[in-house]
Protein backbone atom coordinates (compact mmCIF):
# COMPACT_ATOMS: atom_id res chain seq x y z
CA UNK A 1 0.00 0.00 0.00
CA UNK A 2 1.29 3.54 -0.61
CA UNK A 3 2.24 5.83 2.51
CA UNK A 4 -0.17 8.78 3.60
CA UNK A 5 2.81 10.77 2.19
CA UNK A 6 2.93 9.62 -1.24
CA UNK A 7 -0.62 9.58 -1.73
CA UNK A 8 -2.14 12.61 -4.15
CA UNK A 9 -4.51 15.42 -2.58
CA UNK A 10 -7.87 14.37 -2.49
CA UNK A 11 -9.49 17.39 -2.12
CA UNK A 12 -13.41 17.34 -2.76
CA UNK A 13 -13.76 20.57 -2.86
CA UNK A 14 -15.07 21.36 -6.35
CA UNK A 15 -14.41 24.84 -6.95
CA UNK A 16 -10.56 23.21 -6.26
CA UNK A 17 -10.96 20.07 -8.33
CA UNK A 18 -12.56 22.48 -11.38
CA UNK A 19 -9.18 25.00 -10.77
CA UNK A 20 -6.73 21.65 -10.82
CA UNK A 21 -8.36 20.69 -14.71
CA UNK A 22 -8.74 23.68 -15.74
CA UNK A 23 -4.85 24.87 -15.25
CA UNK A 24 -3.57 20.99 -16.30
CA UNK A 25 -5.59 21.17 -19.51
CA UNK A 26 -4.40 24.65 -20.42
CA UNK A 27 -0.69 24.05 -21.58
CA UNK A 28 -1.67 20.76 -23.60
CA UNK A 29 -4.18 22.60 -25.08
CA UNK A 30 -1.81 25.77 -26.09
CA UNK A 31 0.45 23.20 -27.31
CA UNK A 32 -2.13 21.67 -29.28
CA UNK A 33 -3.19 25.29 -30.56
CA UNK A 34 0.56 26.20 -31.31
CA UNK A 35 1.16 22.90 -33.53
CA UNK A 36 1.00 22.99 -37.31
CA UNK A 37 -1.96 20.88 -39.00
CA UNK A 38 -0.58 17.34 -40.34
CA UNK A 39 -0.23 17.99 -43.66
CA UNK A 40 -3.28 15.80 -45.76
CA UNK A 41 -1.02 14.41 -47.72
CA UNK A 42 1.30 12.11 -44.99
CA UNK A 43 -1.86 11.00 -43.53
CA UNK A 44 -3.30 9.39 -46.87
CA UNK A 45 0.15 7.94 -47.47
CA UNK A 46 0.29 6.56 -44.03
CA UNK A 47 -2.97 5.78 -43.28
CA UNK A 48 -5.25 6.24 -40.06
CA UNK A 49 -6.37 2.91 -38.38
CA UNK A 50 -8.74 2.57 -35.65
CA UNK A 51 -9.17 -0.44 -33.30
CA UNK A 52 -11.95 -2.48 -34.31
CA UNK A 53 -11.38 -5.30 -31.78
CA UNK A 54 -8.61 -6.41 -29.17
CA UNK A 55 -8.09 -8.37 -25.97
CA UNK A 56 -5.21 -8.18 -23.61
CA UNK A 57 -2.92 -10.07 -23.25
CA UNK A 58 -0.92 -11.63 -20.11
CA UNK A 59 1.33 -14.41 -19.00
CA UNK A 60 3.04 -16.53 -19.57
CA UNK A 61 1.22 -19.40 -17.88
CA UNK A 62 3.00 -21.91 -15.92
CA UNK A 63 4.67 -24.29 -17.57
CA UNK A 64 2.33 -27.20 -16.85
CA UNK A 65 -0.92 -25.22 -18.00
CA UNK A 66 0.77 -23.72 -21.08
CA UNK A 67 -0.21 -24.77 -24.65
CA UNK A 68 2.89 -26.20 -26.51
CA UNK A 69 2.65 -26.12 -30.45
CA UNK A 70 4.84 -27.66 -32.97
CA UNK A 71 4.27 -26.80 -37.17
CA UNK A 72 0.26 -26.27 -36.82
CA UNK A 73 -1.82 -23.07 -37.37
CA UNK A 74 -4.04 -21.42 -35.28
CA UNK A 75 -7.14 -20.19 -36.18
CA UNK A 76 -8.47 -17.46 -34.42
CA UNK A 77 -11.60 -16.14 -34.00
CA UNK A 78 -12.61 -12.46 -33.52
CA UNK A 79 -15.95 -10.19 -33.80
CA UNK A 80 -15.69 -6.32 -35.23
CA UNK A 81 -17.16 -3.68 -33.68
CA UNK A 82 -16.87 -1.20 -36.40
CA UNK A 83 -16.85 -2.36 -40.33
CA UNK A 84 -13.50 -1.92 -42.49
CA UNK A 85 -12.63 -1.90 -46.35
CA UNK A 86 -9.15 -2.81 -45.18
CA UNK A 87 -7.79 -4.67 -42.41
CA UNK A 88 -4.44 -5.01 -40.26
CA UNK A 89 -3.60 -6.96 -37.27
CA UNK A 90 -1.47 -6.38 -34.21
CA UNK A 91 0.38 -9.30 -32.93
CA UNK A 92 2.63 -10.22 -29.33
CA UNK A 93 5.26 -11.44 -28.19
CA UNK A 94 5.13 -9.15 -25.06
CA UNK A 95 5.20 -11.91 -22.32
CA UNK A 96 7.37 -14.00 -24.07
CA UNK A 97 10.77 -14.44 -23.11
CA UNK A 98 12.24 -15.79 -27.05
CA UNK A 99 11.72 -15.15 -30.67
CA UNK A 100 8.41 -15.95 -32.11
CA UNK A 101 8.45 -16.90 -35.40
CA UNK A 102 5.29 -17.00 -37.58
CA UNK A 103 5.58 -18.81 -40.70
CA UNK A 104 2.59 -17.47 -42.50
CA UNK A 105 -0.78 -15.30 -41.41
CA UNK A 106 -3.69 -14.42 -42.88
CA UNK A 107 -7.17 -12.76 -42.33
CA UNK A 108 -10.51 -13.76 -43.82
CA UNK A 109 -14.24 -13.68 -42.68
CA UNK A 110 -15.23 -16.76 -41.10
CA UNK A 111 -18.48 -18.71 -41.78
CA UNK A 112 -18.48 -21.16 -38.95
CA UNK A 113 -16.52 -23.00 -36.87
CA UNK A 114 -13.10 -23.12 -38.58
CA UNK A 115 -14.16 -22.28 -41.88
CA UNK A 116 -13.59 -18.71 -44.27
CA UNK A 117 -15.83 -17.82 -46.90
CA UNK A 118 -14.40 -18.96 -50.02
CA UNK A 119 -12.50 -15.55 -51.73
CA UNK A 120 -12.27 -13.47 -48.65
CA UNK A 121 -9.05 -15.23 -47.65
CA UNK A 122 -5.67 -12.93 -47.65
CA UNK A 123 -2.21 -13.37 -46.70
CA UNK A 124 -0.85 -11.13 -44.56
CA UNK A 125 2.84 -9.72 -44.83
CA UNK A 126 4.92 -8.12 -42.36
CA UNK A 127 6.95 -5.24 -44.03
CA UNK A 128 6.41 -6.81 -47.42
CA UNK A 129 7.31 -10.34 -46.13
CA UNK A 130 5.44 -13.31 -45.56
CA UNK A 131 7.06 -13.92 -42.53
CA UNK A 132 8.49 -12.79 -39.42
CA UNK A 133 10.43 -13.09 -35.85
CA UNK A 134 8.87 -11.50 -33.13
CA UNK A 135 11.88 -10.33 -30.91
CA UNK A 136 10.98 -10.94 -26.90
CA UNK A 137 8.87 -8.27 -25.43
CA UNK A 138 7.63 -6.87 -28.46
CA UNK A 139 4.52 -6.52 -30.73
CA UNK A 140 4.36 -6.36 -34.47
CA UNK A 141 1.41 -5.04 -37.05
CA UNK A 142 0.90 -6.29 -40.04
CA UNK A 143 1.16 -4.27 -43.43
CA UNK A 144 -3.13 -3.50 -44.69
CA UNK A 145 -5.29 -5.68 -46.65
CA UNK A 146 -8.00 -4.90 -48.41
CA UNK A 147 -10.95 -6.88 -46.96
CA UNK A 148 -14.64 -5.17 -46.93
CA UNK A 149 -16.52 -6.26 -43.72
CA UNK A 150 -19.69 -4.82 -42.22
CA UNK A 151 -19.80 -4.13 -38.11
CA UNK A 152 -19.83 -7.28 -35.89
CA UNK A 153 -18.44 -9.63 -38.66
CA UNK A 154 -16.78 -12.70 -37.93
CA UNK A 155 -13.19 -12.87 -38.37
CA UNK A 156 -10.67 -16.02 -38.87
CA UNK A 157 -6.70 -14.71 -38.65
CA UNK A 158 -4.77 -17.34 -38.96
CA UNK A 159 -1.34 -18.53 -37.50
CA UNK A 160 1.47 -20.89 -39.16
CA UNK A 161 3.90 -21.37 -36.17
CA UNK A 162 6.36 -23.70 -37.93
CA UNK A 163 8.65 -24.64 -35.00
CA UNK A 164 8.13 -25.96 -31.65
CA UNK A 165 6.36 -23.39 -29.86
CA UNK A 166 5.23 -22.70 -25.96
CA UNK A 167 2.71 -20.32 -26.15
CA UNK A 168 3.64 -17.64 -23.56
CA UNK A 169 1.39 -14.94 -24.62
CA UNK A 170 -2.26 -15.61 -24.57
CA UNK A 171 -5.56 -13.92 -23.78
CA UNK A 172 -6.74 -16.74 -21.45
CA UNK A 173 -10.53 -16.26 -21.33
CA UNK A 174 -11.95 -15.90 -24.59
CA UNK A 175 -15.57 -17.36 -24.49
CA UNK A 176 -15.05 -17.96 -28.01
CA UNK A 177 -13.99 -21.43 -29.67
CA UNK A 178 -10.86 -21.18 -30.85
CA UNK A 179 -8.96 -23.70 -33.17
CA UNK A 180 -5.50 -25.45 -33.53
CA UNK A 181 -4.80 -27.50 -36.19
CA UNK A 182 -3.25 -30.80 -37.10
CA UNK A 183 0.18 -30.25 -38.65
CA UNK A 184 0.75 -28.01 -41.40
CA UNK A 185 0.42 -25.05 -43.14
CA UNK A 186 -3.20 -24.32 -43.26
CA UNK A 187 -3.52 -20.47 -43.58
CA UNK A 188 -4.90 -20.28 -47.03
CA UNK A 189 -7.31 -22.84 -46.39
CA UNK A 190 -10.68 -22.23 -46.57
CA UNK A 191 -11.69 -25.62 -43.68
CA UNK A 192 -8.71 -26.06 -41.30
CA UNK A 193 -7.89 -29.43 -40.33
CA UNK A 194 -8.97 -29.49 -36.72
CA UNK A 195 -6.55 -31.20 -33.89
CA UNK A 196 -8.34 -29.08 -31.50
CA UNK A 197 -10.69 -26.20 -29.97
CA UNK A 198 -9.22 -23.81 -27.49
CA UNK A 199 -11.12 -21.13 -25.44
CA UNK A 200 -8.13 -18.48 -25.80
CA UNK A 201 -6.49 -15.96 -28.26
CA UNK A 202 -2.58 -16.67 -28.39
CA UNK A 203 -0.82 -14.08 -29.96
CA UNK A 204 -3.28 -12.29 -30.75
CA UNK A 205 -3.77 -8.22 -29.52
CA UNK A 206 -5.88 -6.37 -31.90
CA UNK A 207 -7.39 -6.30 -35.40
CA UNK A 208 -7.58 -2.43 -36.89
CA UNK A 209 -9.95 -1.18 -39.31
CA UNK A 210 -9.39 1.48 -41.74
CA UNK A 211 -13.21 3.16 -41.10
CA UNK A 212 -12.68 6.68 -39.35
CA UNK A 213 -14.55 6.14 -35.60
CA UNK A 214 -13.92 7.17 -31.97
CA UNK A 215 -12.66 3.99 -30.45
CA UNK A 216 -13.83 3.28 -26.61
CA UNK A 217 -11.51 1.03 -24.69
CA UNK A 218 -13.38 -0.88 -22.18
CA UNK A 219 -10.82 -1.40 -19.21
CA UNK A 220 -11.19 -3.92 -16.13
CA UNK A 221 -11.03 -7.25 -14.67
CA UNK A 222 -13.28 -10.43 -15.10
CA UNK A 223 -16.43 -8.36 -15.20
CA UNK A 224 -15.20 -6.86 -18.23
CA UNK A 225 -13.46 -9.57 -19.70
CA UNK A 226 -16.82 -11.61 -19.61
CA UNK A 227 -16.68 -14.39 -16.80
CA UNK A 228 -20.40 -15.65 -17.08
CA UNK A 229 -21.41 -15.20 -20.41
CA UNK A 230 -22.48 -17.27 -22.52
CA UNK A 231 -19.28 -18.59 -25.51
CA UNK A 232 -19.38 -18.00 -28.76
CA UNK A 233 -22.75 -15.28 -28.17
CA UNK A 234 -20.53 -12.11 -27.77
CA UNK A 235 -22.56 -10.87 -24.63
CA UNK A 236 -20.14 -9.02 -22.53
CA UNK A 237 -21.11 -5.85 -21.49
CA UNK A 238 -18.66 -4.21 -24.10
CA UNK A 239 -20.15 -6.00 -26.65
CA UNK A 240 -23.90 -5.09 -25.95
CA UNK A 241 -22.39 -1.57 -26.00
CA UNK A 242 -21.04 -1.62 -29.75
CA UNK A 243 -24.40 -2.91 -30.23
CA UNK A 244 -26.12 -0.05 -28.93
CA UNK A 245 -24.18 2.49 -30.45
CA UNK A 246 -25.20 0.91 -33.70
CA UNK A 247 -28.24 0.01 -32.74
CA UNK A 248 -29.17 3.93 -31.57
CA UNK A 249 -26.36 6.11 -32.64
CA UNK A 250 -26.02 4.86 -36.17
CA UNK A 251 -27.01 8.50 -37.44
CA UNK A 252 -23.77 9.69 -35.93
CA UNK A 253 -21.45 7.86 -37.41
CA UNK A 254 -19.77 3.89 -35.99
CA UNK A 255 -18.58 3.94 -32.71
CA UNK A 256 -15.97 0.91 -32.18
CA UNK A 257 -15.64 -0.61 -28.48
CA UNK A 258 -12.22 -2.67 -27.94
CA UNK A 259 -12.22 -5.04 -24.86
CA UNK A 260 -9.25 -4.62 -22.68
CA UNK A 261 -10.69 -6.61 -19.63
CA UNK A 262 -8.62 -9.03 -17.78
CA UNK A 263 -9.74 -11.69 -15.35
CA UNK A 264 -8.17 -11.42 -11.84
CA UNK A 265 -6.72 -8.07 -12.68
CA UNK A 266 -6.30 -5.48 -10.22
CA UNK A 267 -5.78 -1.55 -10.42
CA UNK A 268 -2.80 -1.56 -7.76
CA UNK A 269 -0.96 -4.56 -7.29
CA UNK A 270 0.00 -7.81 -9.10
CA UNK A 271 -0.13 -10.98 -7.77
CA UNK A 272 2.83 -13.49 -8.65
CA UNK A 273 0.58 -16.69 -8.33
CA UNK A 274 -1.68 -15.42 -11.13
CA UNK A 275 0.36 -14.38 -14.22
CA UNK A 276 -2.41 -14.99 -16.27
CA UNK A 277 -4.56 -11.79 -14.10
CA UNK A 278 -1.71 -9.47 -15.66
CA UNK A 279 0.08 -6.50 -14.44
CA UNK A 280 -2.00 -4.15 -12.79
CA UNK A 281 -3.83 -1.49 -14.75
CA UNK A 282 -1.56 0.90 -13.53
CA UNK A 283 1.50 -0.67 -15.38
CA UNK A 284 -0.69 -2.16 -18.61
CA UNK A 285 -2.19 1.39 -18.98
CA UNK A 286 0.26 2.25 -22.08
CA UNK A 287 0.31 -1.08 -24.02
CA UNK A 288 -3.45 -1.86 -23.31
CA UNK A 289 -5.16 1.34 -23.58
CA UNK A 290 -2.87 4.36 -25.36
CA UNK A 291 -1.43 1.93 -27.47
CA UNK A 292 -4.77 0.93 -28.87
CA UNK A 293 -5.49 2.60 -32.44
CA UNK A 294 -7.55 5.43 -32.92
CA UNK A 295 -8.67 5.56 -29.04
CA UNK A 296 -10.67 8.38 -28.17
CA UNK A 297 -12.16 7.29 -24.46
CA UNK A 298 -11.74 5.09 -21.63
CA UNK A 299 -14.36 3.17 -19.88
CA UNK A 300 -13.00 1.91 -16.62
CA UNK A 301 -14.36 -0.68 -14.66
CA UNK A 302 -11.66 -2.31 -12.05
CA UNK A 303 -11.21 -2.52 -8.17
CA UNK A 304 -13.14 -5.50 -6.99
CA UNK A 305 -10.08 -7.44 -7.44
CA UNK A 306 -8.39 -5.20 -5.27
CA UNK A 307 -10.82 -5.61 -2.35
CA UNK A 308 -11.62 -9.65 -2.37
CA UNK A 309 -7.45 -9.67 -2.92
CA UNK A 310 -6.79 -7.62 0.19
CA UNK A 311 -6.52 -8.90 3.76
CA UNK A 312 -9.97 -9.85 5.17
CA UNK A 313 -10.09 -7.38 8.16
CA UNK A 314 -7.84 -4.99 6.27
CA UNK A 315 -9.24 -4.30 2.74
CA UNK A 316 -7.46 -2.04 0.71
CA UNK A 317 -8.65 1.85 1.77
CA UNK A 318 -10.39 4.25 -0.65
CA UNK A 319 -7.64 6.51 -0.31
CA UNK A 320 -5.25 3.95 -1.51
CA UNK A 321 -7.69 3.21 -4.76
CA UNK A 322 -9.24 6.75 -5.62
CA UNK A 323 -5.18 7.77 -5.96
CA UNK A 324 -4.54 4.86 -8.79
CA UNK A 325 -7.95 6.10 -10.32
CA UNK A 326 -6.75 10.00 -10.10
CA UNK A 327 -3.28 8.59 -11.81
CA UNK A 328 -5.39 7.10 -14.85
CA UNK A 329 -7.63 9.83 -15.31
CA UNK A 330 -4.86 12.19 -15.56
CA UNK A 331 -2.74 9.61 -17.95
CA UNK A 332 -5.57 9.42 -20.09
CA UNK A 333 -6.42 13.24 -20.42
CA UNK A 334 -2.84 13.97 -20.96
CA UNK A 335 -3.39 12.08 -24.74
CA UNK A 336 -6.85 13.96 -24.67
CA UNK A 337 -8.44 10.72 -23.71
CA UNK A 338 -12.03 10.95 -21.50
CA UNK A 339 -12.83 8.88 -18.99
CA UNK A 340 -16.16 7.00 -18.23
CA UNK A 341 -15.79 5.47 -14.42
CA UNK A 342 -17.81 2.82 -12.94
CA UNK A 343 -19.42 1.81 -9.53
CA UNK A 344 -18.26 -1.55 -8.26
CA UNK A 345 -21.19 -4.12 -8.65
CA UNK A 346 -22.26 -6.01 -5.32
CA UNK A 347 -21.15 -9.75 -4.11
CA UNK A 348 -22.59 -10.38 -1.16
CA UNK A 349 -23.14 -14.44 -1.36
CA UNK A 350 -19.68 -15.19 -2.83
CA UNK A 351 -16.70 -17.06 -1.21
CA UNK A 352 -14.88 -13.37 -0.89
CA UNK A 353 -17.36 -11.95 0.84
CA UNK A 354 -17.61 -10.38 4.39
CA UNK A 355 -19.01 -7.22 6.42
CA UNK A 356 -15.05 -5.35 5.76
CA UNK A 357 -14.80 -6.18 1.95
CA UNK A 358 -18.51 -4.85 1.57
CA UNK A 359 -17.86 -1.83 3.68
CA UNK A 360 -14.74 -0.94 1.57
CA UNK A 361 -16.71 -1.24 -1.68
CA UNK A 362 -19.45 1.19 -0.26
CA UNK A 363 -16.56 3.51 0.85
CA UNK A 364 -15.21 3.58 -2.24
CA UNK A 365 -18.39 3.71 -4.58
CA UNK A 366 -19.31 7.07 -2.50
CA UNK A 367 -15.61 8.23 -3.14
CA UNK A 368 -16.22 7.18 -7.20
CA UNK A 369 -20.02 8.97 -6.74
CA UNK A 370 -19.08 12.14 -4.75
CA UNK A 371 -15.82 12.80 -6.14
CA UNK A 372 -16.49 14.22 -10.14
CA UNK A 373 -13.07 12.99 -10.69
CA UNK A 374 -14.62 11.26 -13.96
CA UNK A 375 -15.82 12.68 -16.76
CA UNK A 376 -18.71 10.25 -17.34
CA UNK A 377 -20.14 7.90 -14.73
CA UNK A 378 -21.89 4.65 -14.57
CA UNK A 379 -23.46 3.12 -11.77
CA UNK A 380 -23.22 -0.55 -12.12
CA UNK A 381 -24.18 -1.21 -8.90
CA UNK A 382 -27.35 0.44 -8.83
CA UNK A 383 -27.94 -1.42 -12.17
CA UNK A 384 -27.02 -4.82 -10.50
CA UNK A 385 -27.70 -4.67 -7.07
CA UNK A 386 -30.82 -6.32 -5.32
CA UNK A 387 -33.22 -3.89 -3.69
CA UNK A 388 -33.68 -6.37 -1.07
CA UNK A 389 -30.43 -6.72 -0.33
CA UNK A 390 -28.14 -4.28 -2.08
CA UNK A 391 -24.90 -5.90 -1.23
CA UNK A 392 -26.09 -8.85 -3.55
CA UNK A 393 -26.67 -8.95 -6.93
CA UNK A 394 -30.17 -9.20 -8.29
CA UNK A 395 -31.09 -13.06 -8.61
CA UNK A 396 -31.99 -12.70 -12.46
CA UNK A 397 -28.71 -11.17 -13.23
CA UNK A 398 -26.29 -13.79 -11.03
CA UNK A 399 -23.95 -15.92 -13.25
CA UNK A 400 -24.35 -18.22 -9.97
CA UNK A 401 -21.21 -17.45 -7.86
CA UNK A 402 -22.62 -13.52 -6.49
CA UNK A 403 -19.64 -12.03 -8.18
CA UNK A 404 -20.36 -12.11 -12.72
CA UNK A 405 -23.42 -10.97 -13.60
CA UNK A 406 -24.85 -12.83 -16.21
CA UNK A 407 -25.70 -12.36 -20.12
CA UNK A 408 -28.95 -10.79 -19.00
CA UNK A 409 -26.80 -8.57 -16.31
CA UNK A 410 -23.99 -7.56 -18.76
CA UNK A 411 -26.90 -6.64 -21.12
CA UNK A 412 -28.12 -4.41 -18.32
CA UNK A 413 -24.72 -2.71 -17.40
CA UNK A 414 -24.33 -1.99 -20.92
CA UNK A 415 -28.46 -0.16 -21.05
CA UNK A 416 -27.36 2.03 -18.35
CA UNK A 417 -24.53 3.61 -19.92
CA UNK A 418 -25.37 7.23 -20.71
CA UNK A 419 -24.84 6.50 -24.52
CA UNK A 420 -25.27 10.25 -25.40
CA UNK A 421 -22.92 11.60 -23.18
CA UNK A 422 -20.50 8.92 -23.46
CA UNK A 423 -20.38 9.18 -27.69
CA UNK A 424 -19.93 13.01 -26.86
CA UNK A 425 -17.02 12.78 -25.08
CA UNK A 426 -15.68 10.34 -27.76
CA UNK A 427 -16.59 12.54 -31.05
CA UNK A 428 -13.36 13.81 -33.09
Amino acid sequence: MTSQASRPSLSNDPASRGRRRIFAGLPALAAALALPAPPALAQTARGLWYATWGCAPSGPPPLSTALTLSGQTLRLVVRTSIGAGRLRVRLSNEMGSAPLRIGAASIGLRSSAATVYAGTSRALSFGGRSTITIPAGTPALSDPVDLSVGPFADLAVSLYLPGPVTVNTIHANAYQANYLSTGGNHTAATSLPIQRTIGSWPFLAEVDSDRVAPVIVAAGDSLTDGIGTTTNTNRRWPDWLARRFQAELSGRGPFAVVNRGLSGNRLLLDDASMPLAGRDLLERFDRDVLATAGVRALALLIGINDILFSPAFSPVPREDMAGGYLQLIERAHARGIAVMGATLPPFGGNVYFNPRREAARQDINAWLRSAGAFDLLADFDLVLRDPQAPERLRSSYDYGDHLHPNDAGYQAMAASVPLAQLAALAAY
